[in-house]
């Protein structure tokens, strides 16, 4: 049926995108309502019951957030922070609490106490200044600290546009088959889980017929703690942009879809005026340059939805589905966005490319340490002394990033939440025993994934997490297949029962339900879940058997 529904979707291809009719129509109420609904459903024959599927999916679009007006940040650093409680109180003297929402996550990690309002986000003390933030005064973008140890590919000075551009002209000038060998040499893998190698994906897509095929930028990669994606849309949209031609020159693919989280309303006001910018001076558009080579950007806000970071989740969201894991195969290098071959790669991996063309998939390859090349961007969060984004060789220990440039904690902390809710829970005494790369926290295991650091502090309950782990995963669900569906929601009331009353956990069934939820789940979200909570009782047993039964 979706392959069908895909089909329909792409008649009108992306100039009348069923997802975005859907933003603009909840755009004054906060929800779509039934007769929009109907009509949309009529006018892309997907039929009533699918675009209301998709409709009550969506954070941003579904009946429940009719009336709100202020968004209280209820991701994993907000949370160990233990800001949002004083937060809401300070909102509820400038708001209803019928007014007050929730959103996961701002990207405010740095600082915490985040917000949305207005269309803008907000975090530290700008709480204080609420009041005048209402009157229509919004406050600047927020700083953060930046820097880097060894190679700095991703947090360089930006030289302007029309110095950096004259890579795609060097580009031209090597021809697909050269720069496909490039980023094969380069060893450079996906930079947001499990670390495929982007050179495979392109040639797969390469090597499919099709006159129409797509590169989708994944930058709804929501995982808590984790801001890289938005300092690069921010500060480094063009690194971003270029990446994304390069590869659809490579590809054969015209069109590119830059998918941004609807809790970065900055980076896509910023990177929208990137394009127009690049457009303005001839970089996109029909034969770029003189090579005979078109291309253009859509860019699509998202709605509120965790499991749009999954490839083929994002792709079904695209075309105004609800969006569901698919089963694969076929992958989207074969069967994508309306059912034609599509490449989908996160931020930081696309943001990479234009330094591989410019400097050599060689030199990439030298930066790093083994199978894991080039640099990596972390993400550290309020806890420690200096918060930002750091950008470090691949096999930097990671007693350096902690202590050197994140200058280390601020108060005692027991444990790191690595790589987003589905990274591992890196006990402190850990710390000296990692490198900031793959293969290093695969074999101790752990998962680098984004590389964003949540502490936990001493005095923060090891218990509560997993029950926050539970919940966020319950309701970020897409519900397609039952073990991640039934088994966070069976693992959030086991939890939630074990903290409020005296009812003891049985350990092997509790065993056998992440167990169930790792090797049955579509993705990585129900398959990932259980990696922090095994690392929970493994290091943190002492802390957890009260809960349990002997």
């Amino acid at each position: 049926m979706s392959k069908n529904l895909g089909e329909l979707s792409g008649r009108k291809g992306l100039r009348e995108n069923l997802f975005e009719e859907l933003g603009i129509a909840a755009t004054e109420t906060g929800t779509v309502s039934k007769e929009k609904t109907q009509k949309l459903a009529e006018e892309f024959l997907m039929g009533t019951a699918n675009v209301y599927g998709a409709v009550t999916f969506y954070d941003f679009l579904r009946p429940e957030n009719q009336g709100k007006k202020v968004y209280v940040c209820n991701g994993s650093s907000c949370l160990t922070a233990g800001t949002q409680g004083k937060l809401k109180e300070k909102l509820r003297g400038e708001f209803k609490d019928e007014e007050i929402g929730e959103m996961c996550c701002l990207g405010r990690c740095h600082e915490n106490s985040s917000f949305h309002y207005g269309g803008r986000n907000y975090s530290g003390n700008d709480i204080d200044k609420v009041a005048s933030i209402k009157a229509g005064t919004p406050e600047p973008i927020d700083k953060y600290n930046v820097a880097h140890v060894g190679t700095p590919i991703l947090t360089c000075d930006f030289p302007g546009v029309d110095i950096f551009y004259k890579t795609l002209g060097k580009a031209f000038q090597l021809g697909p088959d050269a720069l496909l060998a490039e980023l094969k040499t380069s060893g450079l893998r996906g930079r947001g889980g499990a670390g495929f190698p982007i050179g495979f994906k392109l040639e797969s897509c390469k090597n499919t017929p099709g006159d129409i095929k797509f590169i989708v930028c994944n930058a709804d990669e929501g995982d808590p703690g984790a801001y890289s994606d938005r300092y690069l849309l921010e500060e480094r949209p063009h690194a971003v942009l270029l990446g994304m031609i390069i590869a659809g020159y490579i590809a054969g693919a015209n069109t590119g879809v830059v998918y941004i989280r609807g809790e970065y309303p900055e980076a896509i006001e910023i990177t929208q005026k990137a394009i127009d910018d690049i457009r303005s001076k001839g970089f996109v558009g029909e034969n770029i340059l003189g090579s005979g080579f078109s291309y253009d950007f859509k860019l699509i806000k998202a709605q509120g939805a965790y499991i749009c970071g999954e490839e083929t989740a994002l792709l079904s969201s695209i075309e105004g589905q609800r969006p569901e894991v698919r089963v694969r195969p076929p992958y989207p290098t074969q069967h994508g966005l309306f059912n034609k071959p599509t490449v989908v790669n996160n931020v930081e991996t696309l943001a990479c490319i234009p330094w591989v063309v410019e400097n050599g998939g060689a030199a990439f390859a030298k930066i790093g340490k083994g199978k894991s090349t080039g640099t990596k961007l972390v993400s550290l969060d309020g806890f420690f002394k200096k918060p930002g984004i750091y950008e470090v060789d691949m096999g930097t220990p990671l007693h350096v990033v902690v202590d050197q440039l994140g200058g280390g904690f601020r108060e005692p902390i027991k444990a790191m939440h690595i790589g987003g809710p589905l990274g591992g829970l890196v006990p402190v005494e850990k710390i000296s025993d990692l490198t900031i790369d793959f293969e290093s926290f695969a074999q101790n295991g752990f998962l680098l994934g984004h590389a964003s650091v949540v502490c936990l502090p001493v005095n923060f309950p090891i218990i509560k997490y997993i029950e926050h782990l539970f919940q966020f995963t319950a309701h970020e669900s897409c519900g397609k297949c039952f073990p991640c569906r039934l088994g966070s929601t069976r693992g959030y009331e086991m939890v939630g029962k074990a903290l409020t009353s005296d009812y003891k956990m049985d350990r092997e069934l509790f065993t056998d339900l992440i167990t169930t939820m790792e090797i049955g789940s579509l993705c990585a979200l129900g398959g990932g879940l259980p990696l922090p909570i095994r690392n929970s009782l493994k290091y943190f047993d002492n802390e957890l058997k009260e809960y349990f039964e002997n």
